[in-house]
């Protein structure tokens, strides 16, 4: 057999995958995660920036949504809340998943409760499947005082009959 011949051949062959990492196609981070009777997901307070009077503080709950697809076989999710000096680990969780086939997707939600922030800054949020990194993206925490002429809203008078 020719060497172009042996080329044509092995490249035509057909190789089922038993494992493919997948791609995370979404990360968010927001105050709650409701799903629907109809299998998808309201997400509430999706958060960019975390604005407070004053510090520490306390978040009642944090909550990580990710979405995963283009995939194959069992994987570990991990999600971690790293602090501003980009090494303490405030909070982690893990969780399992599979994907049965790449056209499919996963979506976890991780729940943090009662997160502290004890000073501004930026924290991070880290994604990892099997221990690989996916994105990490800064979470601002920054203290943002109220005005200090702010006037309240006048009152409303009723109607005169």
């Amino acid at each position: 057999m020719r060497r172009n011949q042996r080329f044509f051949t092995e490249s035509k062959t057909i190789m089922n995958a038993t494992r493919i990492l997948p791609d995370l196609q979404c990360s968010l981070v927001c105050e709650d995660v409701r799903p629907e009777a109809n299998g998808n997901f309201i997400l509430v307070g999706v958060i960019g920036l975390v604005r407070v009077p004053q510090v520490p503080v306390t978040a009642f709950k944090l909550c990580v949504f990710n979405r995963w697809t283009a995939g194959i076989g069992q994987f570990t999710e991990n999600v971690r809340l790293i602090a501003p000096d980009q090494t303490t680990v405030l909070r982690k969780g893990q969780v399992k998943f599979a994907l049965q086939d790449a056209a499919h997707h996963a979506t976890n939600v991780t729940v943090f409760p009662q997160v502290e922030f004890p000073a501004p800054g930026v924290y991070f949020v880290e994604v990892l499947v099997d221990d690989v990194m996916k994105i990490r993206f800064p979470l601002p925490v920054a203290i943002v005082h109220p005005p200090q002429n702010a006037t309240p809203p006048p009152a409303q008078q009723e109607p005169q009959s």
